[in-house]
């Protein structure tokens, strides 16, 4: 059964780091694109990170760029999402997502909205909540 299952969220203060871990089941994270998404309610789902097969390819968010660093585990076969100073405005569900198209983390695709729907695979989501 193909499956994504995210953990790792949590209450946080400003300036504090969290790292969320993606566990994957059912298909290889190193053999597609992974990402990371975010959901405000009311606000629509953004990207917030992407790699490339084989890691060739990061792209950040600019509100995230510097602060955020998406990385995977072949052995392992998790995805994570290291956040550092982290800001109120980070709170929000984030979602770890796998897609087979390259295209769909190019920096320019993957900040439309269309982008989402080229990643196939999606966990249910954890809650980050950044607040003092």
């Amino acid at each position: 059964q193909v499956q994504l299952v995210e953990s790792g969220g949590g209450l946080v203060q400003p300036g504090g780091s969290l790292r969320l871990s993606c566990a994957a089941s059912g298909f290889s994270v190193d053999d597609f694109v992974v990402g990371w998404f975010r959901q405000v309610p009311g606000k629509e789902r953004e990207g917030v990170s992407c790699s490339s097969r084989n890691d060739g390819i990061t792209y950040y968010r600019g509100s995230v760029e510097g602060r955020f660093t998406i990385s995977r585990d072949k052995a392992a076969n998790m995805v994570y999402l290291q956040m550092n100073s982290l800001k109120p405005e980070d709170t929000a569900v984030y979602y770890c997502a796998a897609g087979p198209n390259p295209y769909s983390c190019t920096g320019s695709y993957f900040s439309t909205f269309g982008a989402q729907y080229e990643y196939d695979y999606w966990g249910q989501g954890t809650q980050v909540t950044v607040s003092s």
